[in-house]
């Protein structure tokens, strides 16, 4: 259980990266729909616990071609208010009661799931070539959202995030119709400035870049020939909503209409 007395509510960013420090026994809560439950259930403990509900981390802003997205908004506002293949992504995360809660800083740093895929949005980021501001300690820093997610988010206060807009971008997916709607495995693309990059949902504990197949495409290969390359990033596994088997069969399919779709 959460002590109530150790709840602290920054009313600004300031205040909100001073109380986080070095992240040493905080839990931060944003939207809460993982953390929430994870207290009730034991699943987690927190000496501190910060709420960024008043903090200011809400909205998002375009200037020229690039968005910056706070931390704090909901993933409902992204639907149709930031580029693809964004905006598709958000508008499939979970179900509507859960996507008007739940934050894009939230779902970035979300834990893998026990029995499901979690952090949907890791994937059209990684496509996108996002660049995450965050506090913790050393200070303040911005870098590609990979560097972020390679690093580990534990210990990292994400303030915003900043996306360009792509010449193109495309999407593909299979999912489960359920209350809580679960992504069993999806493909983004997008060719920003730096050329085509891919990224693949579902097939491990976070979303992979999928470096292989936008290396064969940049050396000339069919978007099926590149497609294939799919398996040498990543190795799907088993939970509870389909088998590896079945990803590993579905996945280059996935990413070959993607690819299809961007062109």
């Amino acid at each position: 259980m959460t002590n109530l007395s150790d709840v602290i509510v920054p009313s600004t960013a300031e205040d909100a990266v001073a109380a986080f420090g070095d992240g040493s026994n905080v839990t931060v809560l944003a939207g809460g729909t993982i953390v929430m439950p994870d207290l009730k259930l034991g699943h987690r403990r927190s000496g501190r616990t910060l709420f960024l509900g008043r903090a200011g981390l809400n909205g998002i802003e375009r200037s020229g071609g690039t968005y910056r997205i706070g931390a704090m908004t909901p993933i409902s506002r992204l639907v149709g208010a930031t580029p693809e293949p964004l905006s598709s992504f958000a508008a499939h995360v979970a179900d509507y009661e859960i996507r008007g809660q739940a934050t894009i800083g939230g779902n970035l740093c979300a834990p893998p799931g026990e029995s499901a895929p979690r952090g949907d949005l890791q994937a059209p980021l990684l496509a996108l070539g996002a660049h995450v501001r965050s506090a913790g300690a050393g200070g303040e820093r911005t870098e590609p959202v990979e560097d972020f997610l390679r690093g580990g988010v534990a210990g990292r206060l994400v303030l915003e995030i900043d996306v360009d807009v792509p010449r193109r971008a495309a999407t593909a997916g299979v999912r489960r119709p359920h209350a809580h709607a679960y992504s069993i495995l999806a493909v983004a693309a997008a060719e920003t400035a730096d050329g085509i990059r891919v990224a693949i949902l579902g097939a491990g504990s976070h979303a992979v870049r999928a470096i292989s197949v936008e290396r064969s495409l940049a050396e000339g290969a069919s978007n099926a020939g590149a497609a294939q390359k799919v398996l040498d990033d990543v190795q799907p596994v088993d939970d509870a909503v389909a088998s590896g088997w079945y990803r590993q069969e579905v996945l280059p399919n996935l990413v070959a209409r993607a690819l299809d779709d961007l062109s």
